[in-house]
C-alpha cells in the first residue's frame, strides 16, 4: 500500500500532523522529520527546489519516520514523471479546478494503458532497476484552492485514483477578497464546509494552519490530516523568540550570567 495511504487509514480518531518543507535543505528536512511529524510537504511549486535538490530532500527524509508528500510545480505529464523518478510516492497537485483537472493529473501518475506517464527502468523510483514486482502505487492529492474548484468538489472526488483532497487557505482567502486573511469568516465558512461534504463522500480531506491553535480548529471542522507551519516558519518563529526574549524596549542586550548576574551591551562596555 502507498505509505500516506497506509498513514491515513491507520490515523483513526487522530488527524496527522504535517509541516510544509519550503527551506530546500535536507538537513532541516531530516531534523523536522526526526521531531516526530506524521508527514512533509516537500514543496516544489513555491520552494526553491530542482529535480536534483528533490532527491536530496527524499533521501534526508528518508531516513525519518515522516512520510514526505512532493507538491508538483505544475499539473503537466513531464514535470510529474521527472518528480516519480526521483522516488516521490505522493503527490499534491495544486490549483486544480475541475474533474477534468483531477484526470489529468491521475493519468500523469499512471503507465499506459491507463495513463500517460513514461518508462523509466533505471530510475530511483526502480532502485535503478533492482526493484522487483509491481512499482508501489502513486498517491495522489489535489489541491481545491478556488471556489470555482469548491463548487466542483463532488465531481472532483468522483474521479477514480484521486485519494483525497486538500484544501488551500491562502489563494482562497485571496479569491475571495481577504489575501492575508485566511481565519476570515468567509473563508473558514468554505472550508467547514467543505470538509463536511468530503467527509459524506468518504474522502479524506487535508489542510494547513499557520498555528496549533488554527489546526486545532481545522480539526474540529473534520478535516483527516492536518499540516502546521513550514520549517522555516517554524525556525523564524524560535529565533524571533529568542531575540525578543534578550532584548529591552530600548534596544539594549540583556545577558544574565550566575557569577556576573545581568548586564547590558552598554554597561558592559
Amino acid at each position: 500500500m502507498n505509505n500516506f495511504r497506509h498513514l491515513l487509514k491507520a490515523a483513526g480518531g487522530h488527524p496527522p500532523i504535517g509541516t510544509w518543507i519550503t527551506s530546500a535543505s535536507p538537513i532541516v528536512a531530516e531534523a523536522v522529520g526526526h521531531a516526530g511529524f506524521d508527514w512533509g510537504l516537500v514543496d516544489m511549486a513555491h520552494a526553491p527546489l530542482d529535480y536534483m535538490d528533490l532527491v536530496h530532500l527524499l533521501q534526508a527524509i528518508g531516513n525519518t519516520k515522516m512520510t514526505p508528500v512532493v507538491r508538483v510545480p505544475a499539473n503537466e505529464p513531464v514535470a510529474v514523471q521527472r518528480v516519480l523518478d526521483a522516488g516521490a510516492q505522493t503527490l499534491l497537485f495544486p490549483l486544480v479546478e475541475s474533474a477534468a483537472d483531477a484526470r489529468r493529473a491521475v493519468a500523469a501518475t499512471r503507465h499506459a494503458p491507463q495513463g500517460v506517464r513514461s518508462m523509466a527502468t533505471l530510475s530511483r523510483a526502480t532502485r535503478y532497476g533492482a526493484a522487483a514486482g509491481t512499482p508501489a502505487p502513486v498517491g495522489v492529492i489535489v489541491e481545491l484552492e478556488t471556489p470555482k474548484a469548491l463548487s466542483q468538489l463532488e465531481e472532483v472526488v468522483q474521479v477514480d485514483g484521486v485519494d483525497a483532497i486538500f484544501i488551500g487557505p491562502a489563494d482562497l482567502s485571496a479569491q475571495l477578497g481577504h489575501a492575508g486573511h485566511t481565519m476570515h469568516p468567509e473563508v473558514m465558512r468554505l472550508m467547514g464546509d467543505a470538509a463536511q461534504r468530503c467527509r459524506h463522500a468518504g474522502i479524506p480531506v487535508g489542510t494547513v494552519g499557520a498555528t496549533p491553535d488554527v489546526v486545532t480548529q481545522f480539526r474540529a471542522m473534520g478535516f483527516s490530516f492536518v499540516a502546521v507551519a513550514s520549517d522555516l516558519a517554524l525556525l523564524m518563529r524560535g529565533a524571533q523568540a529568542v531575540v525578543q526574549s534578550l532584548r529591552t524596549p530600548d534596544g539594549e542586550l540583556h545577558v544574565h550570567s550566575l557569577s556576573a548576574g545581568t548586564r547590558t551591551e552598554s554597561s558592559a562596555a
